[in-house]
């Protein structure tokens, strides 16, 4: 069937995340479709969604939270980024200034956790024997069998105790009572990582963080094609209409600036909705002052829309298994700004690591199980080169600290700081990197709600049964087999729903299973068996 394309065709997309940005990308080079005709609607005045990176040296630089990639995984990703020149290289695409950075930038931790001041040995797994036969058996139950369990409900107690799950819960933020669903996901999708998750010897990153390496970049290009962004504007609801090919949306209801206005959407115009948002509500704390805690109110334009939209369609899923959790749900990050070098070369003398080269280092019997990552410097545009910048996280915010007696969450900067330093017994610096230190904590109430238990239905697919021109993307619509809690997952999407509402004669980019490569088969089989 041919593609429904003509020069008259406009494209909408609500949510201004990496998701929108990609489908705009690929509307463009695959679908033919001229810049001028896509439009994309953001209620907030910046782009990138939770791929966020912001800030100064003298009042502390922000970012949510930190991405790694892998080669085998990031297939979509990667082939955005071979096509988005760079903004720091003439000459590159933004796919190879990032092979060349990590040719010159290796990942291996030499710290990857920590307790009472001391690296522990990761060279065991720490399984049971039956927790081997748990993971095992896992891997080969049908999704639709496991239902909307939780992690708990299938593992032993002393499953959570193993040097396996404090890796792999912090690498990609996994709680027990998250659905075993996405975990036996995770299991598979990232199983090439399965032997090497004690040195995250196989991850890849970008040279800063990933707005002004990934973001940035993709919005300048889409700029220079006339993509048109409409800041500061909330859709609120989508008129459907229902026709002999089903149905489609033929109007927007959108709120900018605090005017209400329509737009009508032709049987030929598409309409690509972010539906739902993991950082929705973040909140910032300071040096001195805990972040505050903001309402399920105050969740923002892409849930109250998703939920606009499940009223009128099943097949649109369900938000309340997502936004309804929000103690389940939450976690807190920091980001530290460090203007005296003394906190970086303890940490690079501690690990053995070069900054860059570590990754995550986790605390398992840390109250709040903090984990942090020293990310190569710099890290930021225009960052100078007296001041580093690293980043970390809680899984606990609602316990008290082992050496700071409060919640995470009713922490400031100052005290999140203390914490870490008193685990890494670096207690007799505590005075100077206080004193030379913005450190900016961030309350997150949504940040793994999409991990939440779940069934089929309760996420749309990226194409609903019956729609002609609507698709939702990001990390609330359904894909087989591919994770959540990535931005490969968003980019999928967004390169799935273009090629289906255009009817593309194009294949998405391959979805990697390690579970076929006999080589990952058997390093994670010996791995297990450590």
């Amino acid at each position: 069937m041919p593609s429904p394309i003509s020069m008259d065709t406009k494209s909408y997309l609500v949510g201004g995340g990496i998701a929108s940005l990609a489908a705009a990308a690929y509307l463009i080079r695959d679908g033919g479709v001229p810049g001028e005709n896509i439009t994309i609607f953001e209620e907030s005045g910046s782009l990138g969604g939770s791929l966020d990176g912001r800030g100064t040296p003298d009042k502390g630089y922000i970012m949510r939270g930190g991405r790694m990639f892998t080669d085998e995984a990031y297939t979509c990703t990667y082939d955005l980024m071979s096509f988005i020149p760079s903004q720091n290289n003439q000459g590159e695409t933004i796919r190879e200034e990032m092979r060349l950075f990590n040719e010159e930038v290796h990942s291996h931790s030499g710290a990857r956790l920590v307790a009472d001041g001391k690296i522990l040995d990761t060279s065991s797994m720490g399984f049971s024997s039956r927790d081997r036969l748990d993971l095992v058996e896992l891997l080969t139950i049908s999704e639709e069998s496991l239902g909307a369990k939780q992690i708990e409900d299938y593992f032993a107690p002393s499953f959570f105790k193993t040097n396996f799950w404090y890796m792999w819960c912090t690498t990609f933020a996994f709680q027990p009572w998250h659905s075993l669903v996405e975990f036996k996901r995770y299991c598979l999708r990232f199983l090439q990582e399965f032997h090497r998750i004690n040195t995250l010897g196989g991850v890849k990153r970008t040279p800063l963080n990933q707005h002004d390496s990934l973001v940035l970049p993709v919005t300048i290009w889409l700029r220079d094609r006339g993509v048109r962004f409409v800041m500061n504007s909330q859709v609120v609801d989508l008129d459907l209409v229902h026709g002999p090919d089903g149905k489609g949306v033929e109007r927007i209801h959108l709120v900018h600036d605090g005017e209400k206005s329509e737009i009508s959407v032709g049987p030929n115009d598409f309409v690509f909705v972010t539906n739902g948002s993991m950082t929705a509500a973040s909140s910032f704390g300071t040096m001195t002052s805990p972040p505050p805690v903001r309402g399920a109110d105050e969740a923002g334009g892409s849930w109250a829309l998703w939920e606009t939209l499940a009223k009128k369609d099943a097949a649109f899923g369900c938000p309340s298994v997502f936004k309804d959790h929000v103690a389940e749900s939450n976690w807190l990050s920091f980001t530290a700004t460090l203007h005296d070098p003394a906190f970086f070369n303890l940490m690079e003398q501690f690990s053995g690591n070069n900054a860059g080269t570590g990754g995550l280092v986790t605390f398992p019997y840390s109250n709040w199980l903090i984990s942090i990552v020293l990310a190569h410097q710099p890290h930021f545009l225009g960052q100078p080169k007296d001041v580093n910048v690293f980043w970390g996280y809680g899984l606990f915010p609602d316990q008290i600290g082992n050496h700071v007696w409060k919640k995470m969450s009713d922490c400031t900067g100052q005290e999140i700081l203390t914490e870490l330093c008193h685990h890494l017994r670096f207690g007799e610096y505590l005075p100077l990197i206080l004193g030379t230190s913005a450190c900016i904590p961030c309350r997150m109430p949504y940040i793994t709600s999409q991990f939440m238990p779940r069934v089929e239905g309760d996420r749309p697919l990226v194409r609903p049964a019956g729609t002609t021109n609507l698709a939702f993307i990001g990390q609330y619509c359904e894909m087989p087999d591919d994770v959540v809690f990535t931005v490969e997952y968003s980019i999928r999407s967004a390169q799935t729903a273009v090629f289906s509402l255009l009817k593309l004669d194009k294949q998405v980019s391959p979805l990697y299973k390690g579970q076929q490569d006999v080589d990952v088969l058997v390093s994670s089989a010996r791995a297990l068996l450590l």
